[in-house]
């Protein structure tokens, strides 16, 4: 087997000049080879060079999956800058808010997403240069054709972020994770020894590059020398027909995903005699779904526990812990730490670490960690103590042979499809309606989804309460992944002393008779 890259930075070099001839995107009906693919990087470098980025500058990047979004990644690797990939699904007011929370000086779009810019481009200040990408006027092509290959920039900062990815906040307003240099090779090295990938092997990178379980995904496919088939949608019948055509060896997806798979007519007759290995996580997988999915594609499973602060996974249950009859309960296990993972369960509180089958915080220390938040001091210090360990704010508890159970959150996020939702967002748009007296947002189970939002309100007295018109005035406000997916009205909400809000006690009713809280 080929040698590895010593890092993300030079993979794209290391590549090129190892197996230049080597196809190493695929996307649609295009494919570029590795030599290709590196020019077309290098060229999106020089043109971000022209146009005055300097070390530390960000870019922001709005469409569904598009090779340009790595490549822009990879060109601000080089150069010092970083890429703030938007997620496409936030209504127009908030992908506003992270494109000038990331102050990023040109913006790469879509031309699917160009009427979300037609409403806010008259409010980015810091937004010089507008690069449309893809559609019969592809400027971004036109661009990179424009400049000449940027030569040699020499070493960069490991520590510089170089990938900016958003993740919800308590607050209600994303933070962007500042991925590294270091933190995503981390992630890379440590991937080695269980995805098994390598020169030859066709990785599918399906899940939005706005996520890290796209962005770090297809990094972990390029860095070990992969063929990487690059996804647009995740439509059902499409992912498993390029799954088989494309010849793909390898896939990250979120079980919402495996499930909608599961209902394509045919899927179990298809030959997936290339498909080596099939990955899973960001939400819990329902025991019946997995168990369907390990028949219908008879190849290794593995789980994955992490998060956007860690640069995507930090435990793995593995292909042998999926097959084992003796241990079956571990399948409701996240599974072991990765190498160069520490993990500690503490007592949130007062910061005591905890033994095995003790349920607390997760705590997780590894060279993976992100820098910290952009321009959030604040959340960097509630986030990472001083020792270097990143508080989850999950809860859960390790059993003494290693294994890391889930059991319920400290914080109240709701994963929706392997969507992070926090429901103090949601509550502030909801609060707003004129018939609410009191609202909370909780998470309730769905077989599809994994979890939904439920909003329980409490009316004004004297009103008809309009249900529907409440959901309606939230996705006026809000992205519709993150607006509740039913209304319940109650009397009042459970509170303690403090006038906090009992989430636990609301969930309970729902969440009794599920092997998983979570």
């Amino acid at each position: 087997m080929d040698a590895l890259p010593q890092d993300v930075a030079n993979l794209v070099d290391h590549w090129r000049r190892v197996a230049p001839d080597r196809e190493a995107v695929h996307y649609g009906d295009r494919a570029w080879t590795w030599r290709e693919f590196a020019e077309r990087i290098d060229r999106n470098a020089a043109g971000l060079v022209a146009a005055g980025l300097q070390p530390g500058d960000r870019v922001a990047y709005l469409d569904k999956n598009h090779p340009a979004c790595i490549e822009t990644s990879l060109a601000c690797l080089r150069i010092g800058a970083a890429n703030a990939v938007v997620n496409f699904r936030l209504a127009p007011d908030e992908v506003r808010y992270v494109i000038n929370d990331a102050q990023a000086s040109i913006l790469f779009v879509g031309t699917e997403f160009l009427p979300v810019l037609a409403k806010i481009r008259d409010d980015l200040p810091t937004v010089r240069r507008v690069i449309v990408a893809g559609g019969e006027a592809d400027e971004y092509e036109d661009w990179l054709a424009a400049n000449e290959p940027l030569a040699d920039t020499g070493p960069q900062d490991p520590n510089a972020c170089f990938l900016q990815l958003y993740t919800s906040g308590t607050t209600g307003f994303p933070k962007g994770a500042m991925l590294t240099n270091a933190s995503l090779s981390a992630h890379s090295v440590a991937s080695a020894n269980v995805t098994v990938i390598g020169p030859g092997d066709s990785s599918m990178v399906a899940m939005p590059l706005f996520h890290v379980g796209g962005s770090a995904w297809a990094l972990v496919g390029l860095f070990h020398g992969a063929r990487i088939v690059l996804v647009r949608d995740i439509e059902p019948v499409s992912l498993v027909n390029e799954i088989v055509e494309q010849r793909v060896t390898h896939a990250f997806l979120v079980p919402a995903v495996f499930g909608f798979m599961l209902q394509v007519p045919g899927v179990a007759e298809r030959d997936y005699s290339n498909l080596v290995a099939l990955f899973y996580g960001a939400s819990p997988m329902p025991l019946p779904l997995l168990r369907r999915s390990m028949e219908t594609f008879p190849v290794d499973f593995f789980q994955v526990y992490g998060m956007t602060e860690a640069s995507g996974g930090v435990t793995m249950l593995d292909a042998d812990d999926h097959r084992d009859k003796a241990n079956e309960h571990r399948l409701t296990s996240a599974g072991k730490a990765l190498a160069g993972v520490e993990l500690a369960i503490v007592e949130p509180v007062t910061g005591a670490r905890l033994g095995p089958n003790e349920v607390g915080e997760v705590w997780v220390r590894t060279r993976q960690l992100m820098a910290g938040y952009w321009r959030k001091p604040e959340a960097n210090a509630a986030a990472l103590t001083e020792d270097g360990w990143l508080r989850s704010g999950d809860a859960g508890y390790l059993d003494a042979d290693g294994y890391l159970y889930i059991s319920d959150r400290i914080k109240d996020m709701i994963i929706s499809g392997g969507e992070n939702i926090y429901p103090v967002e949601v509550e502030r748009v909801l609060a707003e309606y004129p018939d609410v007296a009191d609202v909370a947002v909780i998470g309730v189970p769905d077989d599809t989804w994994g979890e939904v939002g439920r909003a329980m309100v409490v009316p004004k007295p004297g009103v008809e309460f309009d249900s529907e018109g409440l959901l309606a005035f939230c996705r006026q406000h809000l992205a519709s992944f993150k607006c509740p997916k039913s209304v319940e009205l109650v009397a009042e909400l459970p509170r303690n002393a403090t006038g906090k809000v009992l989430k636990r006690q609301l969930r309970e009713p729902f969440w009794a008779d599920r092997e998983k809280a979570i």
